[in-house]
């Protein structure tokens, strides 16, 4: 994926550096679901939303960097991984208004459904972070999501993971894109229904 990367990013000393780092990140052996076959699958779903942004270049960066840091800590994470951007960016040449903007949309990813109206590079990287939620697979990202959370006892982790889907669904519409709604809303909302009524049916 250094390719990748250095399409973005460039290819000078720092660069290379950053996105060896980003790679080792994103590689951790801690990590079920937030690999970088993640990573991949957000920039491919940044590359078919991407019409809508107005700095596509700052959704790529951030969508690198969203979780860079992971140690299953939510709003920790996203914090520490745009501390992480801020940190690395401006010394691969990119500018202080562009870092700034990774940097927010790195933070807007600890919470979806805080994202405002006309935010549309946000929009857009929010869609591509949730694709997962509307593609065949479904299960087995909810599989992994819990062997990340293996530290946290099951009754918990039904509590928490089903807060997460109902607020999800409760929103009008879980994607803020029009092609990502075409893409993914219906499945979406199905896979979420029936991953929160299995948890809700489970008993201690």
């Amino acid at each position: 994926m250094i390719d990748d990367w250095t399409t973005l990013a460039g290819e000078s000393p720092a660069s290379l550096a950053t996105g060896a780092e980003l790679i080792a990140r994103w590689s951790e052996p801690h990590r079920r679901y937030h690999t970088l076959d993640h990573l991949a699958a957000v920039l491919a779903a940044v590359s078919q939303l991407a019409e809508p942004a107005g700095d596509l270049a700052a959704v790529r960066l951030a969508a690198w960097f969203h979780d860079a840091v992971y140690d299953g800590r939510p709003g920790w994470d996203e914090e520490r991984s745009a501390q992480l951007a801020q940190s690395r960016l401006p010394g691969c040449g990119v500018p202080a208004s562009r870092v700034s903007e990774v940097a927010r949309l790195v933070r807007l990813t600890a919470a979806h459904d805080t994202l405002t109206a006309g935010d549309r590079n946000g929009a857009v990287l929010c869609d591509a972070d949730l694709a997962v939620l509307g593609r065949p697979g479904y299960d087995d990202y909810a599989a992994r999501i819990r062997q990340e959370y293996g530290h946290v006892p099951d009754d918990l982790f039904r509590m928490g993971r089903a807060e997460v889907l109902r607020r999800l669904l409760a929103v009008p519409s879980l994607y803020r894109t029009e092609r990502a709604r075409e893409l993914w809303e219906e499945r979406a909302r199905a896979n979420m229904s029936g991953e929160l009524a299995a948890l809700t049916g489970m008993r201690g």
